[in-house]
């Protein structure tokens, strides 16, 4: 029973007990003694005959000092065994709403002083209500989110063969569409554009990671569905699809950022395994094993959405991967590693090779990262070997790298990287060429990032040129 409903029942409640006295029995001196003292007792602790086992104690002491109004008698002593009188009733009752009283008129003052504040949060709030009204109205769906990304790269190659030293300006826009239905599904759409056509970026071991060449065209980057099945398998499937996309891959086992500067270094390493050779028809799972384990395969046929080759014929041109991951922690750090498998039937390596491209490999790769806890002197470690055997001609390929990075360099947020490698280049075996890249990762706010970059190339192959360049790239998200 709340407060208010005690004391208005009490007294009737109290009259009926008191039926049988008359006036005579009652005590007129000690009620106004009662009355009087309603100031005499800010704590409970003042009543001689009150105690903390007192079944009613709590109650009491609410009353008392959060309300302030209960009183006892002058003798310290609050009675709390002895009848109450109907005058002893109402003179609790009067004390409790003259403190209902104050309390009301000190809400009043308040709300008076602060009028004009009131009013202008409910018009901030009537203002917020209309406009997520308005976006419920007008936007296009409840279960897709739109995120963007777009690439400008500016720079130039010395001695580059096909384009000088030309300065190039040039773009990579992608418009990604997540849309999930169950909220563990996610069914991935991305449009993407761009300009590098035959860009200097665009082209042989100088290609950047960002490159895309559509003419200026918008394009369906990708197109696919990924589902959990059950706790630990998750399964994706589409017809635009790549073998590194989320669902096809467990993971690649590098920490240095492989989408800021030559495409050689977003293999991770795993040159051959790893191998992007293009989108097509394809289905891939990941299996969580425990412990920082997964294993995943993959299946794409680049031509795939040709009726005339099909899926998993002897016409179709397909890539397919099986890879063992792990992640987890080791050495005061976070450890990745992972080993590799891949098939390739007439899909041919995105590597540029100067002598073409084997198009039936058999591949495997070894790569692994480790990055400290906490920013430092010392820098994240990534690195990988792989080794490819090309069944036409019986020729082997291996490629290697080391990517270093160091985390809040001069400014935090930003970050310091170098990266040396080494890639196949010709159709002869032990032909290689060179690469290194040194950035510097600049956040401008939390959607801009500027990153200028140089890099050079040494060629061992036929021709034997040696290249240096230097860009500057910047991103924006949003």
């Amino acid at each position: 029973m709340k407060l208010f409903q005690q004391l208005l029942v009490a007294p009737a409640a109290l009259g009926l007990m008191a039926a049988g006295a008359n006036a005579a029995e009652l005590n007129i001196n000690g009620v106004s003694d009662y009355a009087a003292s309603a100031d005499q007792v800010t704590s409970v602790t003042q009543f001689s005959d009150v105690y903390p086992t007192d079944w009613a104690y709590q109650a009491l002491a609410g009353l008392v000092e959060t309300y302030g109004c209960v009183a006892g008698y002058p003798n310290g002593t609050f009675r709390g065994n002895r009848a109450m009188t109907r005058f002893e009733a109402a003179a609790l009752l009067n004390a409790c709403l003259d403190r209902v009283t104050e309390v009301t008129d000190e809400l009043r003052r308040l709300m008076t002083e602060f009028e004009t504040e009131l009013a202008i949060l409910k018009g901030r709030v009537d203002g917020l209500e209309a406009k997520v009204g308005e976006l419920e109205a007008t936007q296009f769906s409840t279960t897709t989110k739109l995120k963007g990304y777009t690439a400008w790269v500016a720079g130039a190659v010395d001695d580059n063969a096909s384009k000088g030293e030309a300065l190039t300006l040039n773009y990579d826009l992608r418009l990604a569409l997540k849309t999930s239905f169950t909220g563990k599904d996610m069914l991935t759409t991305v449009l993407r554009s761009g300009n590098f056509g035959e860009s200097t970026f665009g082209n042989g071991l100088t290609f950047v990671e960002t490159a895309m060449a559509s003419g200026n065209t918008v394009k369906v980057g990708r197109l696919f569905y990924t589902f959990p099945v059950g706790d630990s398998l998750t399964v994706t499937a589409g017809p635009v699809v790549r073998t590194d996309d989320a669902g096809m891959y467990a993971g690649y086992a590098s920490f240095y950022p492989a989408d800021l500067m030559l495409d050689f270094f977003t293999y991770g390493g795993a040159w051959g395994t790893n191998n992007l050779g293009g989108t097509g028809s394809g289905v891939g799972a990941v299996y969580e094993i425990g412990n920082g384990f997964s294993v995943s395969s993959n299946y794409v046929a680049r031509n795939g959405e040709d009726s005339s080759a099909g899926l998993g014929t002897d016409e179709s041109n397909y890539t397919s991967s099986t890879q063992l991951f792990y992640a987890g922690e080791a050495f005061d750090g976070n450890l990745l590693a992972s080993v590799g498998y891949a098939v390739d039937r007439g899909v041919g390596f995105t590597m540029a090779m100067d002598a073409g491209s084997p198009t039936n490999t058999e591949s495997y790769s070894v790569a692994a990262a480790w990055k400290p806890m906490d920013s430092g002197i010392v820098p994240s470690i990534s690195t990988g070997y792989s080794s490819t055997e090309d069944s036409d001609s019986s020729a082997d390929y291996d490629a290697w790298y080391v990517g270093l990075e160091w985390s809040d360099v001069f400014i935090d947020g930003n970050s310091l990287g170098f990266a040396y490698g080494e890639s196949p280049n010709s159709t002869a075996d032990d032909d290689s060429s060179a690469l290194w890249e040194l950035f510097y990762s600049m956040p401008v706010t939390d959607n801009i990032t500027v990153t200028p970059a140089i890099f050079g190339i040494s060629d061992d192959g036929p021709g034997g040129e040696e290249q240096f360049g230097g860009l500057v790239k910047t991103t924006f998200t949003f």
